[in-house]
């Protein structure tokens, strides 16, 4: 793969440039070398290390006598509220399934019940039990450590970690050629397809979930290139993270154990005042006007009728900080989680751009809609990851093997400000409206001033996004996406 050498550092060329190494990336990775690709893993930190290890969610695909695609895909629809791409659900919930027996054949060991098969948890949104975990509520960490293995062990993948991708390169014709890297010990990768696959922007907010590196580079890198982004006011707020315990702010709180009969408490009086099973807009929303009413900064979730035993890691953590959840209430409220909106693809991972890919959360399918039903992102990730390979390595190698390329600079500020988080969460949080949108249209981060633009032109209230000032929604919005293109936002329908 070592084409050349520049100042020391190495030039490479490759099938398939993957940047990312969360569930996507991995798995797009694992799935060309499979095919015999040359591919580089980029990851700008050790492997095991990425925002899909903290997943606490699982996969949701239609595996017992009970569930169906067409059940699934109804479930789908529901939780995105008017906004769900069709095709790009109908693929998920036909290709969930066998996206999960790979998973176990590449050394994944889901959960099982006494009778030997996968043990199926129920979460908000789903009709019936249908999601697969990897040690209970350590999903995402069996998952990556499990994938990041496997990675490493393949002769087919070089894995690049501690290494930065500084932008894209383009030739005359605008296709996306290569990357150049900064850090690590290679300057640039040229390859046929380059896949994002670097996550979402859930952490310029205030007050998130996230890992701090979830800062939207790859949104960045895509429209510096030029790739279309739509629907960045979709911003899923988790309803229960962790409020107030030092040391574990912001620690997200499985919605499997709401599954599982964990309920949700106004503080002050004791009562429940939510369906702690409906659709996670719904619960955040409530959460968050329960507290805008009692003035609290959070509500109680009450697990004590729960088996502990199947979340070791969710009660490990919280014990660690000095709260027993066995004999007290854990306070929570609302924390940006994930990202519906991302850089647009086709349902095999193609950008506008010829030549780019993206997959996993800072993609854009359309699937999640306006809110997007638990545990499907994952399987999200595996379903396109593998299509979007698949359309990589089919198509030809372009004229010149990339040579030639010019670099596209990223373009985003190097980390983000405090005072960008502030106004993140403050003027896109749970609710919003036109003058604090206006406010983030001229914020220093890129991705915040796009966020901003998408959320002024949804005059409406839909899903994750919720105008004080349009509290309705439009239904002349429906399956209506906000695209950015360059610095304008205008309107597209999908089918």
């Amino acid at each position: 793969m070592e084409r050349g050498a520049e100042g020391g550092r190495e030039a490479l060329e490759v099938d398939i440039a993957v940047l990312g190494a969360g569930a996507a990336g991995l798995y797009a990775a694992i799935c060309g070398a499979r095919e015999g690709a040359r591919v580089a893993l980029v990851s700008a930190r050790e492997l095991a290390r990425t925002a899909s290890y903290w997943a606490q969610g699982g996969l949701a695909a239609a595996l017992s006598e009970e569930d169906s695609e067409e059940l699934h895909l109804r479930d789908t629809e529901r939780a995105g509220r008017g906004l769900t791409r069709r095709s790009a659900a109908e693929v998920l919930v036909r290709e969930a399934a066998g996206c999960v027996a790979d998973l176990e054949e590449l050394g994944v060991r889901f959960d099982g019940d006494r009778f030997g098969r996968l043990a199926l948890g129920l979460e908000g949104g789903h009709s019936v039990r249908r999601i697969v975990h990897a040690g209970g509520s350590a999903t995402g960490r069996r998952l990556v450590r499990t994938l990041s293995a496997v990675a490493a062990e393949s002769e087919g993948i070089q894995v690049l970690e501690g290494t930065l991708a500084r932008g894209l390169m383009l030739d005359e014709e605008r296709r996306c050629v290569g990357v150049v890297c900064e850090d690590g010990r290679v300057a640039e990768i040229q390859a046929r397809g380059v896949m994002l696959a670097t996550g979402g922007s859930a952490a310029l907010w205030e007050r998130t979930t996230n890992p701090p590196g979830s800062q939207g580079s790859g949104l960045v890198l895509g429209h510096a290139a030029g790739a279309k982004l739509a629907d960045l006011e979709m911003v899923q707020f988790h309803p229960t993270a962790v409020m107030g315990i030092r040391g574990r702010e912001g620690f997200l709180i499985t919605e499997a154990i709401r599954g599982e009969g964990a309920t949700l408490h106004d503080l002050v009086t004791g009562e429940r005042f939510v369906d702690e099973l409906a659709g996670r807009d719904e619960v955040a929303r409530a959460i968050q006007r329960r507290l805008a009413e009692t003035g609290e900064r959070a509500v109680g979730l009450d697990m004590r009728s729960i088996d502990m035993g199947h979340f070791p890691n969710v009660v490990g953590a919280l014990r660690e900080a000095g709260l027993d959840p066995a004999r007290e209430l854990v306070p929570v409220a609302p924390a940006a989680h994930y990202e519906m909106g991302g850089i647009v693809v086709d349902l095999e991972g193609r950008s506008s751009v010829e030549g780019l890919y993206a997959v996993g959360e800072v993609s854009c399918t359309g699937l999640h809609g306006a809110n997007r039903l638990a545990s499907n992102s994952l399987s999200e990730c595996f379903v396109f990851a593998r299509r979007a390979v698949e359309a990589a390595l089919g198509k030809p190698a372009g004229k010149d093997g990339g040579a030639g390329g010019r670099v596209v600079p990223e373009g985003a500020p190097r980390g983000v400000s405090r005072e960008t988080r502030a106004a993140m969460w403050r003027y896109a949080g749970v609710e919003r409206d036109g003058e604090g949108l206006r406010r983030l249209v001229e914020d220093e981060h890129p991705v915040a001033r796009m966020v901003g633009r998408c959320g002024l032109a949804r005059e409406e209230s839909r899903g994750a996004h919720v105008r004080r000032d349009f509290p309705e929604r439009n239904p002349e919005l429906d399956g209506r996406h906000a695209v950015v293109v360059g610095e304008e936002v205008a309107w597209e329908s999908w089918s």
